[in-house]
Parts: structure tokens; C-alpha cells; sequence
């Protein structure tokens, strides 16, 4: 870089910092309040519906079916999830979803996929099973929508 370059990125930075500094900070007011409810969120996922559906995952898997859970819930650019992942013998991979939803709670979705096997077109059933508000979460709750797509999966399979 030539020394005329150099002088004039100074300057350019100078000025930028002198306009920084003398900008009063973004209001924060409404983000607080949205951070708050995002962390509650992840918490009830994270401490209730995790260890519930680590428990399935144990169950399904000493049954002989491919399962999984994935956690979401300290990815700062997306809202919490939490996630069991179920394939039959013999099946295709389906899917149960608990995710944040910031108007509503947490939102309960699900994708059924049945088998290729049972000689019928191969379609995916996406729905969504139920939302509670983040206080109403128990583990009653997650067991009972992890029970109801549990046994789907396996009829359409």
C-alpha cells in the first residue's frame, strides 16, 4: 500500500470511530424481553423434553429401530429445537420436532414417512400434534406426543 492509501484508510477509520462513539446506543427495550423468553424456551427444552425423549431413544434402540435425539437449543441464530429422529427396520426416517415458537410456545411438529415396502406411494405426512405455553411443558406432556408419533411411525410401517 502506498503511503496516500495508507493516510487516507486512517482518516476513513478516524472518522468512523468519531461517528461510533458519538451515536447514542440501539435501544435494547424489546429485545430483552424476546433474549428472556428465548432462554426460557431453551431451558424447558433443554431440562424437560431432552431427557424424555433420551429416554425413548434408549427404549427404541434395544427394540431393534434406529433412533436419535438432537438438541438446537444453543444455536444463537435460530430458535430452540429439540428433535427425535425414529427409522424402523425396514422403514424411512421420521421425524418429531419441539421448537420455540416465540407467539405461542412450544410448537409440537411431526414428519411420517411410511415404508417403501408396503407397496403404496411414499409420501410424508407433516402436521403439527399441539402447542403449550412454556410453563405448561411437563414430561406427561412430551411423553404422550412422543407416544402418539411413536405409534404412527410404526403403522405407516
Amino acid at each position: 500500500m502506498t503511503d496516500d492509501a495508507i493516510a487516507k484508510l486512517r482518516k476513513l477509520l478516524a472518522a468512523h470511530a468519531a461517528q461510533r462513539s458519538a451515536a447514542p446506543p440501539a435501544s435494547k427495550t424489546g429485545q430483552g424481553a424476546a433474549d428472556r423468553q428465548r432462554r426460557a424456551c431453551a431451558d424447558c427444552l433443554r431440562n424437560t423434553v431432552r431427557p424424555a425423549l433420551e429416554g425413548f431413544v434408549t427404549e427404541l434402540k434395544s427394540a431393534g429401530h434406529e433412533a436419535a435425539a438432537r438438541d438446537n437449543t444453543e444455536r444463537a441464530d435460530s430458535y430452540p429445537s429439540v428433535a427425535l429422529s425414529l427409522t424402523p427396520r425396514g422403514g424411512l426416517a421420521s421425524a418429531l420436532l419441539f421448537k420455540c415458537d416465540p407467539r405461542r410456545g412450544i410448537l409440537v411438529q411431526r414428519d411420517v414417512k411410511a415404508s417403501p415396502g408396503k407397496g403404496r406411494v411414499v409420501t410424508a405426512s407433516t402436521d403439527r400434534l399441539g402447542v403449550s405455553k412454556v410453563e405448561a411443558v411437563s414430561t406427561q406432556w412430551v411423553e404422550q406426543k412422543v407416544l402418539t408419533f411413536v405409534e404412527d411411525v410404526l403403522k405407516a410401517n
